[in-house]
C-alpha cells in the first residue's frame, strides 16, 4: 500500500519585497554615513587636542579620554565601512544580503570599548602608587572642549541609533566620551581648588567604568542576533499560539524565529491544518502573512501548509518500520527452523 502526502509551500513575494526596500531605505533615509563622517571629523579634531593638552598638563584622565576617543575613531571607521557594505544588495550565495556586517561592526565596537577600559584601569591603579603633579589650567580646557564636541556628536547620533546596532555601537561611545568629560571637568575643578592629584587618578577610573559598562549591552545584544535567538520583541510561545488561534489550522510544528538585522525578524513554520481547497489555503497564507506582519511586524515569514492527517501518518511511519523489522525477523527465525527440521528428516530417510 502506498500513502502519498501533499504538502504546498508558499511565501508572499509582496511581503519580501517590502522587507527588502525597508532595510534598503533605512542607511539611505537616515543619512547615516553623512553624520558618521561628521562625528568622526568632530572626533579626530577632539583626539588630537586632548593628546596634546593630556601631555602637556600629565592628567591621566585626561589621556585616557584621548585614547578611548581613539578607540571611537577607529570604531566609527568600522561603522562606516559595515554601512556601506551592508547596502550591497543580495547576490550569489548571500541570499539575505551583507545586513549582519553591522552586527559584526557592534560586536567589535562593543569588544573595543572593553579592551579599552581594561588599559585604563590598569593606568589608574599605577597612578595611584606613583602620583604626578597636574596642571588643573589646562586639563580645565581639555575637558570644557570635550565636553562641547561630543554633545554635538550625541546629538547627531541620537535619532537614529536606537533600531541599529552598528549606530547604537557609535552611539554608546559618544556617551561614554560625554560621562568622561564630566568626570574630567569635575577632577580639574578639585585639583585646581583643593590640589589633590589622587582625583585625576579617580577619574580614569570612573572613565573605565562607565567604558566597560556601556559595552556590555551591545556586545550581548549583537551575540543574540548573531546566535540566531528569537528577538526580545518577540515572544515564540505567543506566535506559535496565535497561529495555532485562526480556523483550520491545528497544530504547528518547527516554529523558528530569528532576527536577519537588527530590525528585520524572519519566521519559518510548518501548519497541520484541516483539509482545505487550493484557494482556502490561498487565502489562509495570505491572512497568516498579514496578520503576523500587523501584529508582530514579521515580514518575512515562510509557512508549509501540511494536511493534519499526513502529518500524522508521517509521525507513524517510524512504528510501522519498526514493526516490518520485527516481522521480518521472525519470519527469517521461523523459516531457518523449518529449513533444519527439512534438513534432519532428510538425512534421517536416507540413512
Amino acid at each position: 500500500m502506498t500513502i502519498a502526502t501533499t504538502q504546498e509551500t508558499a511565501t508572499s513575494a509582496n511581503d519580501w519585497n517590502c522587507a527588502c526596500c525597508d532595510l534598503d531605505s533605512l542607511a539611505t533615509q537616515s543619512g547615516q554615513p553623512s553624520r558618521l563622517w561628521l562625528v568622526l571629523a568632530l572626533l579626530i579634531g577632539l583626539w588630537l587636542a586632548e593628546l596634546g593638552i593630556g601631555s602637556w598638563s600629565h592628567s591621566l584622565s585626561l589621556l585616557a579620554d584621548a585614547g578611548h576617543l581613539f578607540s571611537d575613531v577607529g570604531a566609527l571607521v568600522i561603522s562606516l565601512a559595515a554601512s556601506w557594505f551592508a547596502r550591497r544588495p543580495a547576490a550569489g550565495r548571500a541570499t539575505f544580503g551583507h545586513w549582519r556586517v553591522e552586527l559584526l561592526a557592534a560586536l567589535a565596537n562593543g569588544l573595543g570599548l572593553l579592551a579599552i577600559a581594561a588599559l585604563i584601569t590598569w593606568e589608574a591603579v599605577e597612578r595611584f602608587h606613583f602620583p604626578e603633579p597636574v596642571l588643573s589650567l589646562p586639563l580645565l580646557l581639555g575637558a570644557g572642549l570635550g565636553l562641547l564636541v561630543n554633545g554635538l556628536n550625541l546629538k547627531l547620533l541620537h535619532k537614529h541609533s536606537s533600531n541599529n546596532l552598528n549606530l547604537q555601537g557609535a552611539f554608546l561611545h559618544v556617551v561614554a566620551d560625554v560621562a568622561s568629560s564630566v568626570g574630567i571637568l569635575v577632577a580639574a575643578l578639585v585639583i585646581y581648588g583643593l590640589h589633590w592629584l589622587w582625583i585625576d587618578a579617580v577619574a580614569s577610573l570612573m572613565i573605565a567604568c562607565l567604558t566597560g559598562l556601556s559595552a556590555l549591552p551591545l556586545i550581548w545584544n549583537s551575540l543574540e542576533v548573531l546566535l540566531n535567538y528569537a528577538p526580545r520583541s518577540t515572544d515564540p510561545v505567543l506566535v506559535r499560539e496565535f497561529l495555532e488561534s485562526f480556523p483550520g489550522v491545528c497544530q504547528v510544528h518547527k516554529l523558528h524565529i530569528w532576527s536577519i538585522a537588527s530590525n528585520q525578524v524572519g519566521l519559518c513554520a510548518q501548519l497541520a491544518i484541516n483539509p482545505l481547497t487550493a484557494a482556502e489555503r490561498d487565502r489562509l497564507l495570505a491572512t497568516l502573512h498579514a496578520e503576523l506582519s500587523q501584529a508582530f511586524g514579521i515580514q518575512e515569514a515562510t509557512l508549509q501548509l501540511t494536511n493534519r492527517y499526513a502529518v500524522g501518518l508521517e509521525s507513524l511511519q517510524p512504528l510501522g518500520n519498526s514493526l516490518r523489522a520485527q516481522i521480518g525477523a521472525t519470519a527469517t527465525t521461523e523459516l531457518s527452523g523449518l529449513v533444519s527440521v527439512t534438513g534432519g528428516l532428510t538425512q534421517r530417510h536416507s540413512s
